[in-house]
């Protein structure tokens, strides 16, 4: 039987469909605000959220996210980046402008373990989570059919360590240009070097984060083993350095000595999944700065 999964309802995206984000990040100076508010009015927009955030007001760095409203988007929103470039270059900014109404698209990158998986699925379909789910691509056929029920394509690419490279050919071939962000929801594959690059800062990874860390296999039994007091999660973006890229989003739970492995491992899925589903939704949301190896998140 055939199942078609529908959102229950619309977006707050959907119901405004002029409205536009711009993410900012230049050297910090007088003015800056100013001079994006004075842009926005004299185009006839309306600014509906601004958060700001400098580093150190005398030479650091500053941040800023603006949303805001303007009639006829979608017709002058070429135009409306275009006339920005000159504030741009005056104040020395990295900037992107962003139609709310279009929606990211999503590849989720997948393993065997499907907690994370799950409940990007479950938000999507709720409607909690504001973008299109192009694809699922796996290492594993197990989740096939179930991903298949919500009417996303699912990818079959098996990996092993003579055919890596042509496995992850296979998978830019699939996943293309038009894909925004990959997440590697408990994807237990490494990321080349040359893949990373390519979709620099668009890349979300989870991974479990104890005090102290446990490198290698089975990590819940080192963890029981030495009595750890906390477990959590970190989601970041990936870079070359191996689980060292900026991180988006943390979260920790105490634990005790009366906690088995099994125990462990059941709180560490359902911190994971948590996690990862915010990273995701603030990175969608345009919520997210880079800076080195930081970030600067608005939520």
């Amino acid at each position: 039987m055939e199942l078609h999964v529908k959102r229950e309802h619309s977006t707050s995206d959907e119901q405004h469909p002029n409205r536009a984000r711009m993410l900012i990040s230049c050297p910090d100076g007088p003015g800056i605000v100013a001079a994006v508010s004075r842009f926005l009015f004299d185009h006839g927009a309306n600014i509906v959220q601004s958060d700001q955030y400098t580093m150190d007001p005398s030479g650091g760095m500053f941040f800023m996210r603006i949303e805001f409203d303007l009639p006829e988007l979608e017709q002058r929103m070429a135009q409306l980046q275009a006339e920005f470039g000159e504030i741009a270059g005056q104040f020395q900014m990295n900037w992107q402008m962003f139609n709310v109404s279009h929606k990211k698209r999503l590849a989720i990158f997948v393993s065997k373990e499907d907690h994370c998986l799950v409940e990007l699925l479950w938000q999507w379909q709720a409607g909690d989570l504001d973008a299109d789910i192009a694809l699922v691509v796996s290492n594993h056929a197990d989740m096939k059919e179930y991903v298949e029920s919500f009417g996303i394509p699912y990818h079959y690419i098996p990996v092993t360590a003579d055919t890596k490279a042509e496995a992850e050919r296979r998978q830019l071939e699939t996943i293309r240009e038009d894909i925004d962000v990959i997440i590697l929801a408990r994807y237990m594959q490494i990321i080349s070097p040359s893949f990373t690059r390519h979709y620099r800062n668009r890349i979300i990874n989870i991974h479990h984060s104890f005090l102290p860390a446990f490198i290698g296999g089975n990590p819940y039994a080192q963890a029981y083993r030495r009595g750890v007091k906390i477990i959590g999660a970190t989601a970041h973006y990936v870079t070359e350095e191996l689980d060292g890229g900026p991180i988006i989003e943390q979260d920790v739970q105490r634990v005790t000595h009366g906690e088995d492995i099994g125990e462990l491992k059941r709180i560490g899925r359902t911190i994971e999944r948590v996690v990862l589903a915010r990273a995701v939704k603030w990175h969608i949301e345009d919520r997210i700065l880079v800076h080195q190896n930081k970030t600067v998140v608005f939520n």
